[in-house]
């Protein structure tokens, strides 16, 4: 998979030990993701994988994108809120 993500995406993890979990992405470099869950994988510590570990889905947070963009603070209660029903 080498489509391009961006801030807010969800995403599942295809490979490591968060394998099968969803993630919400908070910051594209390069090849690399930083993902988040607001649980294990907290805002402070987000989890740096590869693109091609990530399945993207065709679904965006818009609060998540909003805040990234304007300089808003993105907090794991609003990661884990955005999360809710969505395994």
């Amino acid at each position: 998979m080498n489509g391009s993500l961006c801030v807010g995406q969800y995403v599942r993890a295809l490979a490591g030990r968060d394998k099968q979990k969803v993630f919400l992405v908070v910051r594209v470099e390069g090849e690399y993701a930083y993902i988040t869950d607001g649980r294990t994988r907290k805002i402070e510590a987000p989890k740096k994988k590869k693109i091609k570990h990530l399945q993207k889905f065709n679904r965006i947070s818009e609060e998540v994108k909003d805040r990234s963009e304007n300089g808003g603070e993105l907090s794991n209660s609003l990661i884990r809120c955005e999360l809710e029903g969505y395994e």
